[in-house]
């Protein structure tokens, strides 16, 4: 059993949240938290730093330890399978004592911002219309394949193997120099799409990739040494990342790579206009190129980048030096959506996978990108000012992540993970997908992506049965995780495996994102614990979770808390309510 560490004072209501860099790898699984039934006989057996989840479909009562206990309770609503809005639930404690709450001061160390700049104005992505171009790609490839729209057939099971192999050598590649025509999507409806006709030269031949260039690029591009360091960096590290986590693409025109078509098609998608109040769309992965036969689509795995054009031709201007930071973001993002559609849809013959937990997946795939930079440049190393928490060359894959993430924690009752649709805007709802798919990742390591991905199974069915266990128990313990991760006072060693990120420190990110002015919150900690005493009415949308902590008395052996419908009654099935309890030190 864990030992628990010496008394410390108690937590403020007012909790703040913050990531700290942690070691990175596969981590072995480990049992889940206890599960319980609400309104169960006996008290909950909690030690400090031990962890319960209780089913409460009917409602129900909790009996917990008192003596001047102290809990971290955690309502929830662990579902995808109802309606996107928000339902009223009482939590009640007769028993609490109403304690004065000191605060915990966790030390500070001279984070400085998190990357190069001396504040978040820096752009670290394309923005608003890239998400929303994404968004509507991936729900037009769900709405194909559920309908049928599209007319491919799956392949057979014989093979499905080497279609969904990318080691295997072609009989023959293209040569470096030649030219191909290539029908790229011109317009920003994807229902309707119309597309641009374009001859492009082949000028990179990788192990994993062919890059093509436009032959009506703007001038005052990629040099020829320039395209070969970008082919070669896409095509050895970016790509082998991707893959080493997520596996294989299919391999549907048997080449053996992706293809990489860089385009000023792809700069024309945004007005110039828009460029500095909506962004820009930086590149893109279509389903339609793996399972329509129409003449428009270019069969075989495709990803489409935007060209430097520095003078701004086409759209807003690009330099080179801005489009060899944004690719690789963009890349490691869309090659992840590529390996689940064609995973799911063409290689297994499945449904596309779910947005909500799809779009997590690629953030997580773009923070590989950040973590090879952190362990390549290790602190101080690598950093404009020696106290960043990022390396500067990090900052772009996952700098924005953080900040959001900051943003979900701040109403984490209101934005639900596993209802939204790739039709809701905000950048939020991903960012928190993004941590429950970290979260995932670190407790079974990257074979559980793996997982996820080469299934028939979508969404929370999808996560159970890569998880081993269900939809529940994961959630629970991963609303617990964003509190408990780096409780202030606590080693980090001593958190069990289940109530923790491994390769990240949440408070130390947070830290960093408030001391580099991202956000206007309170404080560096983002979820706030309201202290629960006499009876709560509230609301929660599923697919959230909501934070209290609960101080009992000294002079009550046990104390009681209600969890129920705040309109009477049991709770819907469907919902799958239950609370979360953590015994804090």
């Amino acid at each position: 059993m864990l030992q628990s560490p010496d008394r410390i004072r108690p937590i403020s209501t007012l909790t703040l949240f913050v990531l700290v860099l942690g070691a990175c790898g596969d981590s072995s699984p480990t049992a889940n938290n206890t599960r319980l039934s609400c309104g169960s006989a006996g008290v909950v057996p909690l030690n400090v730093l031990q962890a319960a989840t209780i089913e409460c479909a009917n409602g129900g009562s909790i009996q917990l330890t008192g003596g001047g206990a102290r809990y971290l309770v955690v309502p929830e609503f662990a579902t995808s399978n109802v309606s996107n809005a928000a339902r009223g639930y009482v939590l009640a404690d007769s028993d609490a004592l109403a304690a004065p709450i000191a605060e915990i001061a966790a030390a500070r160390e001279p984070l400085g911002s998190i990357g190069a700049s001396d504040g978040l104005e820096t752009i670290h992505s394309a923005g608003a219309r890239q998400v929303r171009f994404d968004a509507a790609l991936r729900a037009a490839e769900r709405a194909a394949v559920a309908t049928r729209q599209w007319e491919r057939s799956g392949p057979s099971s014989e093979s499905s193997s080497a279609r969904a192999s990318v080691g295997a050598q072609p009989a023959a590649l293209p040569a470096a120099g030649s030219t191909r025509t290539f029908h790229v999507i011109r317009t920003f409806n994807v229902q309707n799409p119309m597309f641009a006709t374009v001859n492009a030269t082949l000028v990179f031949v990788g192990s994993n990739t062919l890059v093509y260039i436009d032959t009506l690029a703007p001038p005052n591009g990629f040099t020829t040494t320039q395209l070969n360091s970008f082919g070669h960096a896409i095509d050895q590290t970016f790509y082998t990342l991707d893959v080493e986590a997520f596996g294989p693409p299919s391999d549907i025109d048997a080449n053996g790579r992706v293809i990489v078509l860089l385009t000023p098609v792809v700069n024309a998608l945004t007005p110039p206009a828009q460029c500095r109040t909506d962004g820009f769309i930086a590149g893109f992965f279509f389903g339609f190129d793996l399972s329509s036969t129409s003449a428009s689509s270019n069969h075989g795995e495709i990803y489409y980048g935007l060209v430097p054009d520095p003078n701004g031709t086409v759209s807003c201007a690009h330099s080179v030096a801005s489009v060899e930071s944004i690719a690789p973001s963009t890349f490691l993002h869309e090659v992840q959506h590529m390996i689940s559609y064609s995973q799911h849809v063409v290689v297994h013959g499945g449904a596309a996978e779910e947005g909500w937990l799809d779009e997590g997946l690629s953030i997580v795939a773009q923070e590989l990108g950040s973590l090879y930079y952190e362990h390549k440049f290790p602190p101080p190393s690598g950093r404009t000012n020696p106290n960043q928490l990022l390396p500067d060359s990090a900052e772009p894959f996952i700098a924005d992540q953080f900040v959001q993430s900051f943003i979900y924690l701040e109403k984490p009752d209101t934005t639900t993970l596993t209802l939204h649709s790739d039709a809701d805007g905000g950048l939020t709802w991903r960012a928190g997908d993004w941590l429950f798919a970290r979260w995932l990742g670190d407790q079974q390591g990257s074979s559980l992506y793996k997982r996820l991905e080469q299934s028939t199974l979508t969404g929370t069915a999808n996560i159970a049965a890569a998880g081993g266990e269900p939809f529940q128990s994961l959630f629970g313990d991963f609303g617990l995780a964003l509190w408990t991760d780096s409780i202030p006072g606590v080693p980090k060693s001593l958190i069990p495996q289940r109530d923790k990120f491994t390769t990240r420190t949440l408070r130390t990110i947070f830290q960093a994102v408030f001391d580099a002015g991202g956000v206007g919150g309170a404080g560096p900690f983002p979820i706030s614990a309201r202290t629960l005493t006499g009876k709560i009415t509230s609301s929660m949308v599923p697919g959230t979770v909501s934070y209290f902590q609960l101080f009992t008395s000294p002079s009550v052996a046990t104390t009681t808390m209600h969890f129920a419908p705040s309109s009477g009654g049991a709770f819907a099935s469907t919902l799958h309510p239950q609370v979360s309890v953590f015994r804090l030190p």
